[in-house]
């Protein structure tokens, strides 16, 4: 994949396959070829899952996903469906995507 001028190496599911080539710009390319057009609402869960894998060493799945943005978001935003409204299908694998992390360990 090409964004800004570099080759960013993607693994067979679309990963980066190097955390250090993530930006907002390589996010915005990963989202466009998912069918999401990013939202600051998009970029706030973005950097937040980008926290807890500096934290935690590892992507979160969801239920932990869900817990971590309601601690630092607020109820309203710490649920299941404003996380599916955001990032469909399954939250945890797609927001780790966008944010250049790797695929959580119980994501199919």
């Amino acid at each position: 994949m090409q964004v800004d001028g570099r080759e960013i190496a993607l693994d067979k599911e679309g990963f980066l396959q190097s955390l250090d080539d993530w930006s907002e710009a390589v996010a915005a390319e990963l989202a466009l070829r998912e069918g999401i057009e990013l939202t600051p609402q998009h970029m706030e869960v973005i950097h937040l899952l980008r926290s807890f894998y500096q934290t935690y060493q590892l992507s979160p799945a969801m239920r932990p996903l869900v817990k971590y943005v309601g601690q630092h978001l607020g109820k309203d935003k710490g649920s299941s469906m404003y996380l599916l409204g955001l990032f469909p299908g399954s939250p945890a694998k797609l927001g780790s995507k966008l944010a250049g992390l790797p695929k959580p360990d119980n994501c199919l």
